[in-house]
């Protein structure tokens, strides 16, 4: 009898079960960014607390291990146990001395800690029962979650640097055709196809050559890139090592934000490992080939994540871009051929070279094959970080994955590809997730953020939003992105504050439009996504806060009226307590109403309304 027989659990009866005797028990704590801020370290010192006073013996082995992000952020601090594969959700150091009695000692289950589906109030004893889990294709995060980020000798026993040495045993040029048949496309969110960009670069006429992993992530809402340095470093060094030796560069350079310390950490840490196993350094693995690595923090500007910004920073130079007359792959960092690459692009190559192009192929789609790393964020119930096969319908990941939206709101919009992005609507839930289809309705792929918005989010606001994020983090070298920017900020702070002029919505739409066409850079290309895409399928909000003064999801303070509809208020007192100026007036068990005088429209009732009582409408006239 298998432990992922459902038959076996028969939770319905018990709150917990017999396990089977094994001879060694494995903990693992997620220590990732997530699970750290709700607590974790606290839960693994206990554990090992437990485990160096335990004075009866235990019969097994038991060891306990930190590892990265496990992915479901929303359930963390998580706990898994092996070989049972038990996965234990929202874990706090007050758990841990029940965990290490009933299941260690005892080899029994505490069921209130095992994860139950909100809908079929199912409960699942491994991660593969939870959706969440069972509906990605987890290749690049596969280890995440089981191999501990400060332990080269973890990686190694799950695989770890095979794919250097059978990469050392074949020709430069084997190894690049080989990544170049995988099709593998740049997953920081230009496409571009890898193996092209490597053969453009091994064929430069410069024998000097750098290879960069672009680990500068800074789009709102993602963090793909962190949690893949903080919880697997070595599968993006031994990536950049492969393709160092395939176009024969000698030193490559890890550029991560200053503001992932624990990213840092790691990386500094495994390399340091790397080179004392010998898999950095001189002739390594007793070959012909050597190759230095090394990480570089940047300074937190938005900027640096464009390629030409990013090496102008890393040679000491303002991060600024560059026009790009000339390839990096042909005159990049010091005027040297340069292969840079996001950092989930570098950990795909260790796949490709172990298993194959032919298995890479068989995920994705013919244009976008293999997987994606998404963070799934916003209004949704399952927060937290997947892998799935490019071409999968974004209904399958905002429903299937994601659980839905918060309260069972109506899903409106999901924003794609962070500030570069755009937003794409609740008709088109259906589109697949892909760099062409994405780019085909007006958003891109980007470095992977999903955010997910309901019925109650302004698509004005959220233009705004980005919009001043970006004004904020713009260089400033060119016209079009700093003045531009700029104005298209005025006009939606107009929008969404009560003061819209009449053609306000018409200059916005021709600035964004030209935008495209006039930057620099593509971080400015692409700056006006935001802005054209919630024009181009929200037309109506934009209509209606310039000429109407009136927001309709409730989120431009005073551009709305508020009411309760007594038929659906069940009287709960929630929204009572809650008002700041005490403008809700009821008893409990009533109908309750909003006083007008009083009601400064913060919305903090809409929040707090379970019952979809609080109903939102235009402002009279004279309430001006």
């Amino acid at each position: 009898m298998t432990l992922n027989e459902k038959d076996y659990l028969n939770l319905d009866r018990k709150d917990i079960i017999q396990l089977p005797m094994v001879e060694e028990v494995t903990i693992r704590v997620c220590c990732g960014t997530g699970c750290l801020a709700n607590g974790s370290e606290l839960v693994l010192r206990e554990f090992h607390r437990l485990i160096q006073k335990a004075e009866d013996p235990l019969k097994v082995t038991v060891m306990a291990d930190s590892t990265g992000c496990h992915g479901f952020c929303e359930h963390g601090p998580i706990v898994t146990i092996h070989p049972y594969n038990i996965f234990y959700q929202k874990v706090h150091k007050k758990d841990v001395e029940e965990i290490f009695e009933k299941t260690i000692r005892e080899r029994k289950l505490v069921r209130r800690l095992l994860y139950t589906d909100p809908n079929t109030k199912e409960i699942s004893m491994t991660s593969e029962e939870i959706p969440f889990y069972s509906k990605q294709t987890r290749k690049v995060l596969s280890l995440s979650g089981k191999v501990d980020p400060e332990s080269i000798d973890s990686y190694i026993s799950f695989g770890g640097y095979s794919a250097l040495a059978k990469a050392l045993f074949m020709d430069k040029k084997e190894v690049i055709e080989e990544v170049a048949r995988s099709g593998l496309r740049g997953r920081g969110g230009g496409g571009f196809p890898t193996g092209e960009k490597w053969r453009s670069c091994s064929e430069a006429e410069d024998t000097e050559r750098y290879v960069i992993a672009n680990g500068d992530e800074g789009d709102p809402g993602a963090f793909m890139d962190r949690s893949l340095m903080e919880g697997d470093p070595h599968s993006i060094i031994e990536g950049m090592i492969i393709g160092g030796y395939a176009i024969g560069a000698s030193r490559g350079f890890i550029y991560v934000r200053a503001e992932y310390p624990l990213a840092v950490k790691h990386l500094d840490h495994a390399i340091k490992e790397a080179q004392a196993r010998g898999f950095l350094g001189k002739n390594i693995l007793g070959g012909n080939f050597s190759f230095e690595l090394e990480t570089y923090r940047g300074g937190g500007a938005f900027v640096c994540g464009e390629s030409t910004a990013l090496m102008a920073s890393i040679e000491g130079k303002i991060g600024e871009p560059r026009v790009k007359y000339i390839r990096s792959t042909r005159k990049g960092l010091w005027g040297k051929p340069t292969v840079l690459n996001n950092v989930e692009t570098w950990a795909n190559i260790p796949h490709i070279i172990l298993q194959g192009a032919t298995p890479f192929r068989m995920s994705g789609t013919e244009q976008s094959p293999g997987t994606k790393i998404f963070s799934l964020v916003g209004k949704i119930k399952n927060s937290g970080l997947v892998e799935v096969p490019m071409g999968i319908p974004l209904r399958e990941i905002i429903y299937g994955i994601g659980g839905g939206t918060l309260s069972n709101r109506p899903f409106k919009a999901v924003q794609t590809g962070g500030p570069s992005g755009g937003c794409i609507p609740g008709t088109m839930l259906d589109l697949k997730v892909d760099f062409d289809s994405l780019t085909e309705v007006g958003s891109m792929m980007g470095s992977g953020g999903l955010i997910v918005m309901d019925d109650r989010t302004c698509m004005v606001d959220i233009a705004r939003y980005f919009v001043d994020f970006l004004v904020e983090e713009s260089c400033g070298k060119c016209t079009p992105c700093r003045e531009g920017l700029m104005e298209m900020q005025n006009i939606l702070h107009r929008l969404t504050t009560s003061r819209a002029a009449k053609g306000d919505v018409k200059k916005l739409r021709e600035i964004s439009e030209c935008l495209p066409h006039t930057a620099l850079c593509g971080l400015g290309k692409t700056a006006a996504n935001p802005v054209i895409s919630t024009l181009r399928y929200f037309p109506e909000e934009y209509m209606e806060h310039e000429e109407d003064n009136f927001c309709r999801a409730g989120v431009c303070t005073g551009m709305f009226s508020l009411t309760i509809n007594p038929s659906r208020c069940v009287g709960c007192h929630a929204c009572f307590r809650e008002c700041p100026e005490a403008a809700i007036k009821g008893n409990p068990g009533q109908p309750h109403e909003i006083s007008n005088n009083e009601c400064i429209l913060c919305g903090t009732c809409l929040k707090t309304c379970k019952f979809d009582a609080i109903v939102i409408g235009r402002r009279r006239q004279d309430d001006d």
